[in-house]
């Protein structure tokens, strides 16, 4: 953690600044936050995923999002969310110098502290910007995201999710009178096999016994997770193939995601960072789309 960074007073007043200002409060907590998080370096350059600055803002998930988007649309930060590493793209300017000489110490710093960084695909355009400020020697290629937990769909998940929330919608009448999933199974309407609540609550369990677990299931986690279920028996790989065919496929699977969450040090909170997630959580669209993209797997070291 940093113990000291430098917050320009043109960071308010400033054409910038200015902008973050006109798009809402939301903008200038996360624009600020950003250039002294405790996660930072003097690079402007590093690991955050979205959930730190919903937490240590108190924004919310969903002003924190908001905040963020502003700041990218105000020139202020780029962010990736395969990677979730953020780029201040003028912060190593405010936080170092506009330029060194080449004598100076500070050099090597930032040289060292750029060679540690994980990879993400702002590495190159980082070098090519400091590089003659700071007296840079060895450039890194911006890196590919990594490997996901399964193999991409044919078409993005996040756009498929959708879909399935819109379909469910529609269709969650039809598997019962009132509208819940029969536990245990019989085919639906449309001859998908129905989401068996318990038995999934059951692998959750399993899994991640140190993680609240849902006393009560219903309404909206329930029309989540059936929806998450549709996706897994749906959803295409780019061969055309289905992740799953039938119930006990499509059991494996989530039984493979639930492993895949133990094993994360953020999702399970042993890192300290974060509390750990529920169940409910998870079977959320988003929060769903990034574990399975792996967006939360244990960073390896420099």
């Amino acid at each position: 953690m940093r113990d000291y960074s430098k917050v320009s007073p043109q960071f308010w007043i400033g054409e910038t600044g200015k902008r973050l200002r006109k798009a809402g409060p939301e903008a200038q907590v996360v624009g600020l936050y950003l250039m002294t998080s405790p996660h930072a370096n003097m690079l402007g350059l590093y690991y955050v995923p979205i959930i730190y600055i919903a937490h240590e803002t108190g924004l919310g998930m969903e002003g924190a999002s908001k905040g963020l988007q502003s700041c990218i649309e105000a020139g202020f930060c780029q962010y990736d969310e395969a990677s979730e590493m953020v780029w201040i793209t003028e912060m190593a300017a405010y936080q170092i110098a506009s330029s060194l000489v080449v004598t100076d110490k500070r050099c090597a710093g930032v040289q060292n502290e750029y060679a540690a960084l994980p990879e993400n695909p702002y590495l190159a355009r980082f070098f090519d910007k400091y590089r003659a400020a700071f007296h840079m020697t060895k450039r890194r290629p911006g890196a590919a995201s990594k490997p996901s937990l399964i193999e991409a769909p044919s078409r993005p998940l996040a756009s498929q999710e959708q879909e399935q929330e819109q379909e469910q919608e529609q269709e969650q009448e039809k598997s019962s009178p009132d509208g819940e999933d029969v536990i245990g199974g019989a085919d639906s309407a449309d001859g998908l096999p129905n989401c068996p609540h318990q038995k999934l609550i059951d692998l959750y369990a399993s899994h991640l016994p140190t993680l609240p677990f849902p006393r009560i299931w219903e309404g909206d986690r329930q029309r989540a997770m059936r929806t998450r279920w549709r996706w897994v028996l749906t959803a295409k790989k780019r061969d055309g193939s289905r992740y799953a065919a039938d119930e006990q496929s499509a059991l494996d699977f989530f039984d493979r995601f639930f492993e895949h969450v133990a094993k994360s040090d953020f999702l399970s909170g042993r890192n300290g960072k974060w509390i750990g997630c529920d169940l409910g959580w998870l079977m959320k669209a988003e929060n769903f789309a990034k574990v399975v993209q792996g967006n939360y797997d244990n960073k390896e070291a420099a």
